[in-house]
């Protein structure tokens, strides 16, 4: 797969870059640098073993940095272009790609998703919405990525497992709770989602996202399965514990699944993502490409759960009061927006459950609203 992704690499690095390096201005500078050094601090005191560091506002990147190992065992260094396994932070991927599906008039975000997975078509599970999968709010409780055993290759399924295929067995499960009362964190609902893009576009859900994503944007690094990245340049996943570090997962080491999904598996760098979540900063716009609706960033970037206390989702996105949004991802990744300032904020480690680190995170998103001002919309008149 390497050797076929080299030609498409070569001739994307010949377009323009979506974020391009760049010195931040004076105004703020010395903040954000304060601010860096406080998440250096994490890696220092040994609460997470790496971590890359990226802000940029606009196309213009006003923190790139890297810390600590990659791989403390072999010694080798966190690097800005390390490749990261982004667990959650898949999900706004996975949302864009049904809102894209949305815009073409394919899908409704009102359908049920029986109108596509017949196994649905029974009692409650027949209500199940694709906006209800989209803000975890479909009643699902189904604990596990998939059920079960997964299916094995047979003569009526010789394709299996698959992506749809598992999928197609929660709605013999079916919702737990009345679709559209509660929120409940759906790893499920966010798989259905991947295999609902694939049996309406006809194509394998992560071919879907590169063609409508990834290349346009020069995402030349990112991909969705283990098996697909240059497992050299990814980082070990590591738990703390008491007794030291426990690995999670190795580079070369076996897939979470054999197949791609919608709830997790996206493999990328810094840069690659930075690309990506620009789009719900800059109205969907790359360059002179509208790559999403305005219309559906807005959508995913709003509270579509008002009518649920306690909780403030919008599709594939959380939502902040601010009206900034953000994610993270199980294996120690963070993503946040703020479409006021035009920025986008990640802080990608491979640790993961750390408190000491989501205390930083957090704070270091604080720190940057705060040092640098907000920032008109693209094409609005500076004042």
């Amino acid at each position: 797969m390497p050797g076929m992704l080299r030609p498409l690499t070569a001739l994307l690095a010949l377009l323009p870059p979506c974020i391009a390096q760049a010195t931040p201005t004076a105004a703020g500078s010395d903040a954000l640098q304060r601010a860096v050094q406080e998440l250096r601090r994490v890696v220092d005191d040994g609460d997470v073993l790496g971590m890359v560091v990226m802000v940029a506002r606009g196309d213009e990147v006003l923190v790139h940095e890297a810390f600590g190992h990659r791989d403390v065992a072999k010694k080798l260094p966190m690097q800005k272009d390390t490749l990261f396994r982004l667990a959650s932070n898949t999900k706004a991927v996975t949302a864009a790609a049904v809102l894209t599906l949305v815009e073409q008039g394919k899908v409704g975000l009102d359908d049920p998703i029986a109108r596509w997975f017949p196994t649905f078509a029974h009692d409650d599970a027949a209500k199940i919405t694709v906006r209800q999968l989209l803000t975890h709010s479909s009643g699902l409780r189904i604990d596990t990525l998939f059920l079960r055993p997964l299916l094995t290759k047979s003569e009526a399924h010789p394709d299996a497992p698959s992506l749809v295929l598992e999928c197609a067995r929660f709605g013999e499960v079916g919702p737990a709770v009345a679709p559209g009362t509660t929120y409940s964190y759906s790893n499920p609902g966010y798989n259905l989602l991947a295999a609902l893009v694939e049996v309406v576009s006809g194509k394998p859900f992560a071919d879907y996202c590169r063609e409508r994503f990834y290349e346009p944007l020069g995402m030349t690094q990112t991909c969705h399965h283990e098996s697909l990245a240059d497992n050299d340049r990814m980082a070990v996943v590591v738990a703390k514990q008491d007794a030291g570090w426990r690995v999670a997962w190795r580079p070369h080491g076996k897939p979470t699944v054999p197949f791609v999904r919608g709830s997790g598996g996206m493999i990328a760098t810094t840069a690659d993502f930075a690309r990506f979540a620009r789009l719900f900063v800059d109205a969907g716009r790359a360059g002179d490409r509208q790559l999403l609706a305005a219309d559906s960033v807005r959508a995913a970037t709003r509270d579509q759960i008002p009518h649920i206390d306690g909780h403030h989702y919008g599709f594939g996105w959380a939502i902040a009061a601010d009206g900034s949004f953000a994610h993270s991802g199980s294996d120690g990744t963070f993503a946040w927006c703020d479409p006021s300032r035009r920025l986008v904020g990640l802080v990608f480690t491979q640790t993961q459950d750390s408190k000491p680190l989501g205390v930083a995170r957090q704070r270091f998103r604080q720190d940057v609203g705060a040092a640098v001002p907000t920032s008109p919309q693209p094409g609005e008149r500076q004042r």
